[in-house]
């Protein structure tokens, strides 16, 4: 079956035209012209990939990308914006967007890197969640290494949920907390410290090999 992708664009001409270009290409194409309409589709079923514009009417692409997120962890976000300066970008990348792409683009690249995107994900199993012997399971939510059953909180399997999704990538405790704790102001960063040595006592303390990295003065990474 073919890859979905979701359009989040209010200027309807380029909407048309990346929409044409997708399903030129065989995917399965929706589009919104705004946030509102854009979640109201993602809520009904999760596309593979969500092509955002930064500029909605409605809400803003930087909010629209967390709600999507904590919704749908593993939903690709792709912004394309008009927005080229650094700060842009790698504020975008830490609310949790996937790829990148300033306007105007060459739409030759930017379905290379939906094809790049789209066949990376495709290596991940999306019911069992696997990372060296760690495996979690998100129709169960069993969760084993080395083949023994761990048993964890709720809060403790969406965290490791999380950090399994984004393996190998570094994780700040922002991200983290509007992941797992859906802001709420009266958490401090502290408690994802916490909850870390919680999981690490679980995941690791038994074993030579440790999975859960701290990456000094940026966050956390569950790393092979």
């Amino acid at each position: 079956m073919s890859h979905s992708i979701l359009i989040v664009e209010d200027d309807r001409d380029l909407l048309d035209y990346l929409r044409n270009a997708l399903l030129e290409k065989n995917y399965r194409v929706s589009a919104a012209g705004n946030g509102m309409k854009a979640l109201k589709i993602i809520e009904k079923a999760a596309p593979d990939m969500v092509l955002l514009d930064m500029g909605l009417p409605d809400i803003n692409g930087e909010d629209l990308c967390r709600q999507i997120k904590k919704l749908y962890p593993q939903v690709i976000i792709m912004f394309l914006t008009a927005q080229d300066a650094s700060p842009h970008i790698v504020h975008a990348f830490d609310i949790g967007a996937d790829d990148y792409i300033t306007k105007p683009f060459i739409i030759d690249e930017v379905l290379a890197r939906i094809r790049a995107r789209l066949r990376q994900d495709t290596k991940i199993t999306k019911a069992v969640l696997k990372i060296a012997d760690l495996t979690l399971n998100t129709e169960t939510y069993e969760v084993k290494r080395n083949g023994t059953i761990i048993s964890l909180t709720p809060k403790e399997f969406k965290l490791l949920e999380y950090l399994m999704i984004n393996k190998n990538r570094v994780l700040n405790r922002e991200q983290i907390l509007s992941r797992i704790w859906e802001y709420h102001y009266d958490i401090e960063s502290r408690v994802v410290d916490m909850y870390i040595g919680m999981l690490r006592k679980k995941i690791d303390n038994d074993h030579k090999k440790k999975l859960i990295q701290s990456i000094r003065g940026f966050g956390y990474m569950l790393q092979e």
